[in-house]
């Protein structure tokens, strides 16, 4: 069968399967009691319970939690089953202790959504790729006998089939890098939670001996289940703990920048009153060196009067038949001298009144030393971002963290299958290369899902005495069980 062939098998029996699951009603509920809070990161709160014996929940199945006291439901799902111990993911924090509430899986939900995954990938060609899917799907149909023996090392399709975890692991450590070097996004699958942990740990520390620094390159999604693996603290490699990080930064970057508008918005009407008062200024004083020009005038005229008064008597007969000819005698001269007088101490109270109103003006158009220059320093970063109009947008816009833009930030995503097959995050995202570890352990419908994200390679790892073992690559025949009901793998 082809990829697209082995897809449309896998969705008739995921659908079938979701039917039964839904007529016998698994789903029933499960009493958890003696709740304790384990770690709070970002905005997600990892809770431990204790559940009945019987009960054997899968990991990643989403469930609901009705706590006992009435308070509201909220949602989560299962990272890890240890006995009787539950350990679960809540987006609601209920308290440091949990008495006790009631589990409501949703096995039907999951399997329904991996079907509506698959049949996407079908019904969307264009933004799925199925090239090196199909090398893959040739190896999931492979007899169990051929499957162990068989060896690719292609561009395609690369198999590291080992029965030494550890250097498997060490392989898939040093291609990572090497891919990340090559500015390649990589998809790192493992089948739980604490064998992904182990693995971030793993790459984590070949990237930092190699000289890369883990924190900016890997990411792994969900919330780690131990705090550190190979020397790493893998809470900083937590996608929730980097994205809580970075949108804490952007809120601080947002308080910052609503501090420079508000600061903007005081400082500009507030020059704009000393710039007015600065003009009014600017005219008194205009007008003060008009009136003082005027005034200067007078006096000159004034002492020109006074000079030819003095020495009228002495001036030569014709000088003084010229004066009179224009009207210039003594006693026009004294008139000249009144109206002279009388003009200079009108301009001298004109003068009095500007000197007065520009004392008035000076401290109401000075400026804080400062102020000014804060103020085009502020005018100009908020022009760099696109003007207050933009700004003032940028402010009343509602903080809604993007989890596809930073997950596609990150060059090596590390999570498990079935969150990549129901996750809606992953339905946006693409990778070059896909990196499966312990692939034998991983149910067909994931392995096809995760496969229809990539667009350049597939690298599986392995030991391939585990496909007879866990029984998760057995193609189911009609009437019979699927995979997902014999064991608690992904899709279970």
């Amino acid at each position: 069968m082809t990829a697209t062939e082995l897809i449309e098998f896998w969705i008739a029996n995921l659908e079938a399967e979701q039917a039964r699951l839904v007529e016998t009603g698994q789903d029933a509920p499960a009493m958890a009691s003696q709740g304790r809070l384990v770690r709070t990161t970002g905005g997600l709160h990892l809770y431990e319970f204790i559940v009945p014996g019987e009960v054997r929940l899968p990991i990643d199945l989403p469930v609901s939690l009705v706590p006992a006291d009435d308070t509201d439901t909220t949602e989560g799902i299962i990272l890890r089953q240890t006995g009787q111990s539950l350990l679960v993911q809540l987006v609601d924090h209920l308290g440091r202790e949990v008495p006790s509430g009631t589990l409501v899986p949703d096995h039907a939900g999951l399997v329904g959504t991996a079907a509506a995954r698959l049949k996407d990938i079908l019904a969307k060609p264009d933004l799925y790729h199925l090239g090196p899917a199909e090398r893959l799907a040739a190896l999931l149909q492979m007899p169990i006998g051929e499957v162990e023996t068989f060896s690719a090392n292609s561009s395609v399709f690369t198999t590291l089939w080992s029965d030494d975890r550890a250097l498997r692991r060490q392989r898939l450590g040093s291609l990572a890098m090497d891919l990340v070097r090559a500015n390649k996004r990589i998809l790192l699958l493992s089948p739980g939670h604490d064998d992904s942990d182990e693995l971030v740990g793993m790459v984590g520390r070949t990237m930092k001996a190699g000289g890369l620094n883990p924190k900016t390159w890997v990411t792994r999604y969900e919330l780690p289940l131990v705090s550190h693996a190979a020397s790493l603290d893998l809470h900083e490699l937590s996608f929730e703990a980097q994205m809580h990080q970075f949108y804490a930064k952007s809120q601080g970057d947002k308080a910052t920048l609503k501090q420079k508008y508000d600061r903007f918005r005081e400082l500009t009407p507030f020059l704009a009153q000393k710039d007015a008062k600065q003009k009014d200024l600017d005219e008194v004083r205009l007008l003060e060196w008009r009136l003082v020009t005027q005034f200067r005038e007078l006096q000159v005229k004034l002492a020109g009067v006074d000079t030819t008064l003095k020495e009228f008597e002495t001036l030569p007969l014709f000088q003084r038949l010229a004066m009179q000819t224009v009207g210039k005698n003594v006693e026009s001269l004294k008139q000249y001298r009144a109206l002279y007088q009388s003009q200079m101490d009108r301009l001298d109270s004109e003068i009095d009144v500007a000197k007065g109103r520009i004392q008035q003006l000076v401290p109401e158009a000075a400026v804080p030393r400062g102020q000014r220059a804060e103020c085009e320093e502020l005018k100009e970063h908020l022009a760099k971002l696109g003007g207050t109009k933009k700004v003032r947008e940028l402010l009343a816009a509602e903080e809604n963290p993007n989890r596809q833009a930073f997950v596609q930030n990150r060059r090596l995503v590390a999570a498990t299958p079935t969150r990549v097959a129901t996750d809606p995050l992953f339905s946006r995202v693409r990778f070059d290369v896909l990196m499966v570890d312990e692939a034998p352990q991983i149910a067909v419908p994931s392995l096809l899902a995760a496969a229809g994200l990539v667009r350049e390679r597939i690298i599986v790892s392995g030991d391939p005495r585990d496909i007879s073992a866990t029984g998760q690559w057995v193609m189911p025949q009609k009437g019979t069980r699927t995979a997902s009901e014999t064991a608690p793998v992904p899709l279970a």
